[in-house]
């Protein structure tokens, strides 16, 4: 019987898997951390927010908002409604870490970010019963953190060490960033539904007052994606028990 992995063993495996992650992450992190010179934050505030937010797709939507002069609450509901997904991400793995005490179920649960979930669910899936998998766990979040962090401030003294790079437009780079996101994603139909929906009633109602534009876009995609996979599961059920 082959022994267990230690504690340390755990934690550094769940980092060495999360490398091509961080590879992955350390443009859009850097990015992130140069358009903060676009807007009315302070560098500090830049970092704050990676280091209390820790949500790439949520600090690029907060910081086009403010770019755009919106209103605090339509920040705040925007980038609340593009974190739900990691509702769904802490669902999927709670049966692995519901023993653990809360201290360690709130620690990593901030740590939890879509890169993160996909190389801890694919090792709760070949390891069940891993009886050190929040070591693991930690130690992906714990990489991909770490990495953030490094990447948005060098981004930020970059972007201080060369101040005339926001009249070069390079608030595009969000768009850029967002394409690359987005469109891997969109190979199964309720994502692209969801895209398209989002895209549609983003472009309709552009003249809202307050980007309350973009809140209504977010809200129809999740609607529609959402009820897309609720009506592929009900009839994947259905085929199952004909």
């Amino acid at each position: 019987m082959l022994p267990l992995p230690s504690k340390l063993a755990s934690f550094s495996a769940g980092a060495r898997d999360t490398l091509p992650m961080l590879v992955g992450a350390a443009p859009f992190g850097m990015i992130f951390g140069t358009l903060v010179g676009t807007t009315q934050l302070a560098p500090w505030q830049g970092q704050l927010m990676s280091l209390g937010v820790f949500a790439g797709a949520s600090q690029f939507i907060a910081i086009g908002l403010l770019a755009g002069q919106a209103g605090l609450l339509v920040i705040w509901l925007a980038t609340f409604i593009v974190n739900l997904r990691h509702m769904l991400y802490a669902a999927s793995l709670l049966p692995h870490v519901r023993h653990l005490p809360q201290r360690w179920r709130w620690l990593l649960g901030f740590l939890l970010t879509d890169e993160t979930f996909a190389v801890v669910d694919s090792y709760y899936r070949q390891h069940p019963q891993a009886p050190q998998g929040h070591w693991y766990f930690l130690g992906s979040g714990l990489a991909m953190y770490l990495n953030w962090q490094c990447w948005t401030l060098i981004g930020l003294v970059f972007g201080a060490a060369f101040p005339q790079l926001q009249t070069l437009g390079l608030d595009f780079a969000m768009v850029v960033t967002f394409i690359a996101i987005v469109v891997p994603q969109l190979t199964r139909l309720p994502n692209f539904a969801a895209a398209v929906a989002a895209g549609s009633f983003a472009y309709l109602l552009k003249d809202l007052p307050y980007k309350l534009g973009l809140l209504v876009a977010i809200l129809a995609g999740v609607g529609i994606g959402m009820l897309l996979i609720q009506l592929r599961t009900r009839a994947s059920t259905e085929q199952r028990l004909s």
